[in-house]
């Protein structure tokens, strides 16, 4: 778990002299709940364990799940705060499902993108690691409606995954709200794999390109200058096959930067869309490259959407403060 194990809020009496104390909240202690496909565990399903944690849950909470398969869509409600997926390695523990934007849900309504996830957590101080999440729903082909299938939706505030996959097509990645902090995670996918308003960085990734005709890496929702919400790519490796975008503008005030990072030879040209938004126009986007190499770094630098950044304007995505990490993540963890 982070080691935001303990949080401090601070609060006060109304009288204008009065001392501040300090309320300490946060999990403790903790408990183990394992999980195996073929029952050697507490638990079959992994939804059957998370299920098991009580509402306002006030431990951290250990889900060991087995190598396998789980063929089931899962939920972590926003009342269940510091679960832990634990898998035994990202090629050998997998949840997945196959839920597409068209398809219908329950109500008979189509579903559409936010509700596809295999994998939806809501609760904060959620973690991952050494597991896999995948929306087997086919690739489309561009153009074709209604394919989103999304593996993963994070919702919830301080996350954290570690050697973590992510396997999808278009929009495999739900990166919605909160502040996030993958390291070591393998992402793939073909059109806005990793897509949403989040506040994350993603430190030794590899985003890995499925593109058939035409695709695209990031697609960032930041929709005033007044968020503090932006995707900061940091020594990552982009690999596959293109041609790809590596950002787009789904907001008007989008925020993506990539720094320290290796691009295979797969950019399409002009490197970044503007999501065809004449309101992108004006410039409110924000496209930042740093110290970027690989065959395919050219295509992203030097273009008119995006920015080459010196040490200064560079610096604040490639800490940890970026996500408020301090507070929240154990250094050994960063």
């Amino acid at each position: 778990m982070h080691a935001a194990t303990v949080t401090c809020t601070v609060s006060s009496s109304s009288s204008s002299n009065s001392s501040t104390k300090h309320n300490w909240v946060g999990p403790i202690g903790h408990r183990v709940i394992s999980v195996d496909v073929n029952g050697g565990g507490h638990f079959r399903s992994v939804q059957a364990a998370v299920n098991a944690v009580p509402e306002n849950n006030r431990m951290n909470v250990f889900i060991q799940i087995s190598a396998g398969y789980y063929i089931e869509k899962v939920v972590v409600p926003v009342t269940k705060p510091y679960i832990t997926f634990q898998g035994e390695g990202r090629d050998v523990t997998v949840i997945e499902w196959h839920d597409r934007a068209s398809d219908p849900g329950p109500n008979g309504q189509q579903l559409r993108t936010y509700r596809t996830a295999s994998v939806t957590v809501f609760a904060n101080y959620f973690s991952a690691r050494n597991i896999s999440f995948k929306n087997t729903a086919p690739a489309p082909m561009p153009g074709m409606q209604g394919w989103q299938a999304a593996a993963f939706r994070i919702s919830g505030d301080k996350a954290y995954f570690s050697g973590c996959g992510f396997y999808g097509a278009q929009d495999t990645l739900c990166d919605d709200a909160g502040r996030h902090y993958f390291k070591d995670c393998y992402i793939e996918g073909s059109i806005d794999f990793i897509f949403g308003n989040g506040r994350s960085m993603y430190k030794d990734c590899e985003l890995h390109s499925i593109a058939t005709r035409f695709g695209s890496i990031a697609a960032q929702d930041r929709k005033s200058p007044n968020e503090k919400t932006g995707f900061a790519f940091v020594r990552c490796k982009v690999t596959g096959k293109g041609p790809v975008y590596v950002g787009r503008a789904m907001g008007q005030y989008s925020r993506i930067v990539y720094a320290y990072t290796y691009f295979a030879d797969i950019v399409a040209h002009g490197g970044w869309d503007d999501w065809n938004n004449a309101d992108n126009n004006n410039k409110t986007v924000f496209f930042g490259v740093y110290k970027c190499w690989g065959p395919g770094a050219a295509a992203i630098s030097g273009v008119s959407l995006a920015q080459e950044l010196d040490f200064e304007a560079a610096h604040p995505f490639l800490v940890k403060s970026f996500v408020n990490g301090r507070h929240w993540i154990a250094p050994s963890d960063a």
